[in-house]
């Protein structure tokens, strides 16, 4: 049989997908749809078991005690400003304009008991309305709800570590008390410092946030971090027996090595190099460093100007390749004379 039809007479398949891959993925915004259609999950993300925790530990009675403001807010009473933050904290919403995506939510609305979550503008007024004192407020709070969930966990630590690092908010307005300071990701740019010098303090084994307030971004004073880090060791759990401390080289300096003793902390602080220390490390006796993926180390015991006595000093050091070396000038090359640098 011959027919005038092609061999082939099937039509060609159309492309699924895009000729070109989106440069970026597609937002989503308030307008969004979305659906839910788990078996063994929940629509509320956990909401209802975190009230009910918040509730049993006396999270209503401890802010109502403890946080005070000069505006009485009419659209909702301070702890629901407070506890609709927390909240949102919880969700994933870090900033208070994403709050608008869950205004209406029902599970929301229904634990604040409000038709609606107040707009943005609403919450600025509010913070705003705050004053400088409820920032150590709101860490007593934290404080005494660290003591509440340790005791209701049964959380018995007695042997911790607390963590002081530096850090820096960049600034991208005329905010007040905002210095052009030490930045090293904005160079030039003012910002703040949370804690002395930029330097919150953490404990280590459950990554909580023990104790820090806004500075600006001047250089802190040796009180400001005496101050500091006793007041970190007093916000620890009084079941707390015995405390080991660890900072970085913003903390160097007198007032935080006689803050850690009177706590009675066993600590270690990384040093600044200043000449007599840079003495000392050139007549230090190196040894090879097995316990670590340094190429050599020392120790020696050392007396800087002012301070009381001596302690004891503990550098590592390591092999830069010699590419490296003649890329970038070291400050360790030149005073060591060697292809080596030390912390």
């Amino acid at each position: 049989m011959v027919t005038n039809r092609k061999q082939h007479s099937a039509k060609t398949p159309v492309n699924q997908g895009p000729e070109e891959i989106a440069p970026e993925p597609n937002r989503i915004g308030a307008s969004t749809p979305f659906d839910f259609a788990g078996k063994n999950l929940t629509p509320y993300g956990g909401l209802l078991p975190v009230i009910t925790m918040l509730e049993k530990l006396g999270f209503q009675s401890v802010v109502e005690q403890t946080l005070t403001s000069k505006r009485i807010p009419r659209a909702m009473a301070l702890y629901r400003f407070v506890l609709g933050i927390v909240l949102g904290l919880y969700i994933g919403f870090p900033r208070l304009n994403q709050l608008r995506f869950i205004a209406r939510n029902p599970v929301l609305t229904g634990i604040l008991q409000v038709s609606k979550l107040p707009v943005q503008s609403t919450f600025w007024r509010f913070l705003a309305a705050l004053h400088l004192n409820v920032a150590l407020q709101i860490l007593t709070v934290t404080g005494t709800m660290r003591e509440r969930v340790w005791a209701a966990a049964n959380v018995k630590l007695e042997v911790v570590t607390i963590d002081t690092d530096t850090t820096v908010h960049t600034l991208y307005g005329r905010q007040m008390g905002g210095r052009k300071s030490y930045n090293p990701k904005n160079k030039g740019k003012n910002s703040f410092q949370p804690g002395p010098g930029g330097a919150p303090t953490f404990l280590a084994e459950t990554r909580e946030y023990i104790w820090g307030e806004l500075h600006n971004g001047d250089r802190p004073t040796g009180k400001e971090i005496g101050d500091h880090l006793r007041n970190a060791c007093a916000a620890l759990p009084p079941g707390v027996k015995q405390i080991f401390g660890r900072a970085d080289s913003g903390f160097y300096c007198r007032d935080a090595v006689e803050a850690y003793e009177k706590c009675h902390v066993q600590f270690v602080i990384s040093a600044r190099k200043t000449s007599r220390l840079v003495e000392q490390l050139r007549q230090a006796e190196w040894k090879p460093s097995p316990k670590t993926d340094a190429d050599a180390q020392c120790e020696f015991w050392y007396q800087p100007d002012g301070w009381s006595k001596e302690y004891r000093f503990v550098a590592v050091r390591y092999e830069k390749p010699r590419e490296e070396v003649e890329a970038e000038e070291s400050e360790q090359y030149q005073l060591f004379e060697t292809r080596f640098s030390t912390a």
